[in-house]
């Protein structure tokens, strides 16, 4: 019996450092982080120095040639990276599950004790949902490009909400943000839901201003903070995995804050002066110009951007331009919305 439970013990190690090598790469060469890298390297030296106990014990008892299990199901391939960290995952986590029952053993358990793989298995399972929510927060924050449509119900009057959205989404947006400092939160609430199913149904983001709560129940795909609105972290803590934070910038310092505090993308203004914020601090295309060279997630632009000046805030390597009162120079949006992304995309 002995051996086979080496066997056993040797398998799963296999299964464990093989999974646990795929997570590391990937949050090293995909996600950049540092920390979250550590913390999986932490977890795999832990397991070597667990089982080094063992000694050659396990690995004596190995016969790939024998196994009657070595089959391959070509059926059973996976193509998605998110599908491809869960399984994964999952191998380490069972692998540390089999190990820890294992260990409660008297063969193994004055050797290995099962408490301590049981940690590790709750360890993984934490890096698990971290590189998830990494993974997918990426995906949706690279989709944040060309038109950011922001609906600002001080702008918009007694127009209907959908209807300036669905013209915005015809033009072209790729991103619309509610943006409303003055309604109640029930009938704040009932817009945001009738504007998530508009973008979900038309494939683009939306995201939700301020209003953290409201972003919640409607399940945005984002969350816009200002500098006096709660810390990222602490809204990070709040949200489901895979939903983004912008936070709004207004120098170098605050977007390498932002940057470092983990915010998925940041709004940069204002740029030009704007009538839909008279107090705004300007820092123009030079300001955003530096900004762009100091941080590398997505930029949105925003402040007093029209037609005259879009291919120039989008020239300094910005991913967005937000907008708002140019949208609305006349009643057709929608061919508003086409003339910025063509200016947006010509030669300043």
């Amino acid at each position: 019996m002995r051996s086979q439970i080496m066997r056993i013990v040797d398998a799963n190690c296999n299964r464990i450092s093989e999974g646990l090598r795929f997570l590391e790469d990937i949050s090293r060469f995909i996600f950049n982080d540092q920390a979250l890298s550590q913390q999986i390297r932490n977890v795999r030296h832990t397991i070597a120095r667990n089982i080094g106990i063992l000694g050659n014990n396990p690995i004596s008892e190995r016969d790939a040639d024998g196994d009657v299990g070595a089959t391959f199901d070509p059926s059973q391939q996976l193509q998605d990276m998110p599908s491809l960290i869960t399984a994964n995952a999952k191998r380490i986590e069972e692998g540390l599950r089999i190990i820890e029952e294992l260990a409660k053993l008297p063969e193994l358990n004055v050797f290995l004790r099962s408490a301590d793989f049981q940690q590790l298995r709750f360890n993984v399972y934490t890096i698990e949902r971290n590189l998830i929510d990494k993974l997918l927060r990426k995906t949706t924050a690279q989709k944040i490009r060309g038109l950011y449509a922001i609906i600002d119900t001080s702008v918009t009057g007694t127009r209907d909400i959908c209807d300036i959205a669905s013209s915005m989404i015809r033009g072209g947006v790729k991103v619309i943000q509610l943006r409303d400092k003055h309604s109640t939160k029930a009938s704040l609430f009932a817009i945001a839901q009738q504007l998530k199913q508009l973008c979900q149904q038309s494939g683009i983001l939306f995201i939700v201003n301020d209003y953290l709560d409201i972003a919640l129940a409607v399940a945005a795909d984002g969350i816009q903070i200002g500098q006096d609105d709660l810390p990222i972290s602490a809204v990070r803590n709040t949200i489901p995995v895979g939903m983004i934070i912008g936070c709004s910038v207004y120098s170098i310092a605050q977007a390498q804050k932002a940057q470092t505090g983990g915010a998925d993308y940041i709004g940069v203004g204002a740029i030009f002066a704007t009538p839909t914020k008279s107090d705004a601090t300007i820092i123009g295309l030079e300001g955003l110009q530096q900004i762009r060279s100091t941080v590398a997630i997505p930029i949105v632009a925003i402040g007093g951007i029209n037609t005259q000046n879009i291919a120039s805030v989008m020239a300094t390597g910005v991913d967005a331009a937000a907008v708002i009162s140019a949208l609305f120079t006349d009643n057709d949006i929608e061919k508003n919305a086409r003339t910025l992304i063509a200016r947006a995309e010509a030669n300043p």
